[in-house]
């Protein structure tokens, strides 16, 4: 009689023990693993299902943005493919000389106006500086002509007093000739030059870009440069036909030039972007895979550990009522 009362009791006792769910001990974030108190988890289930939940939204976020990325790229590749040789023709009868020697330069920086595309737009602006500076004088001028929000928002903080002119908000339509042709009379339009030189990056592939810098130069400086006898010098065994003059020629031959040039550049830019951000969303995915694994296996020892405690405090509530 007394043994089973003796059971009956321990049975009572030993009841609430069991909890139909763990219990998370709620810890001072100041405290460190070894000042914590003894039996206190380090960390609750519910946090790690909350992380591995948000680490989950991200992941699907990263692989839509590059398939989004992926659809724009091959709509942009053919359009740059094509435009190369626009200007490939010019390149042939005014070269492309970067080394000339020009008082103002003008410095057109092409970037994008959105981000999540690794390094693209800190390299241009990068260049565009060290441009700067190589080409920097007493008597010599250099101003910023701006395309793209990223690069604006670098070069505004320290070379504010030299940003002639910034265009944003570029790829808001599909790019095609018309527009950037306008664009680019605006820019002829309002800046006062010698020398263009168009910072962009040129597609290569998806995971490969290269900075490239186009020189445009004025029809002053072509026609003292064919003078010279320098690479320009095969300008004067053409003939001209029609009323118009030499000076009216290179003229409309720079402003074609610049406008072919510029095409290019932007639609090359844009390839670049979409191949560099498909590449960063990539390892973006794969990062959040990786971290989604280590916080399964977090959870799981976490909640492996809390059953483990609570089996420990049931055998030994019910071996101290025995004893």
């Amino acid at each position: 009689m007394a043994m089973a009362a003796l059971r009956r009791e321990g049975r009572r006792f030993a009841t609430p023990l069991i909890s139909p769910r763990p219990i998370a001990a709620i810890r001072s974030p100041f405290l460190s693993e070894e000042d914590a108190p003894l039996g206190v988890r380090s960390i609750s289930t519910q946090i790690v299902r909350n992380r591995m939940k948000s680490v989950k939204n991200i992941q699907k976020i990263t692989k839509a943005m590059k398939m989004v990325a992926a659809s724009k790229l091959r709509a942009i590749q053919v359009k740059a493919e094509n435009s190369r040789g626009l200007w490939q023709p010019f390149t042939a009868l005014l070269g492309d000389t970067p080394t000339v020697d020009a008082k103002k330069n003008v410095i057109v920086t092409i970037s994008s106006d959105k981000g999540l595309c690794g390094g693209i737009n800190s390299t241009a602006v990068k260049i565009s500086k060290s441009l700067h500076k190589l080409n920097s004088g007493p008597d010599k001028e250099n101003k910023y002509v701006i395309l793209g929000e990223k690069a604006k928002a670098i070069l505004v903080r320290d070379s504010k007093k030299d940003i002639e002119l910034t265009i944003t908000e570029l790829q808001k339509n599909p790019l095609n000739y018309t527009q950037v042709s306008v664009l680019a009379d605006d820019i002829l339009k309002n800046v006062e030059f010698d020398a263009l030189r168009i910072i962009y990056s040129k597609f290569h592939s998806v995971v490969a870009f290269l900075p490239t810098m186009a020189t445009v130069l004025s029809p002053e400086l072509v026609e003292r440069e064919a003078e010279s006898g320098g690479k320009l010098g095969e300008l004067d065994s053409y003939e001209i036909e029609g009323g118009e003059t030499k000076g009216e020629i290179l003229q409309n031959l720079a402003e074609f030039q610049f406008s072919c040039v510029m095409f290019n550049a932007v639609l090359e830019n844009a390839c670049s972007e979409q191949g560099a951000r498909m590449s960063a969303m990539d390892s973006s995915s794969r990062n959040a895979g990786e971290m989604l694994d280590r916080l399964t296996l977090t959870y799981n020892r976490t909640r492996q550990a809390s059953i483990t405690t609570e089996l420990i405090e049931i055998i030994s509530g019910a071996s101290a009522l025995e004893g």
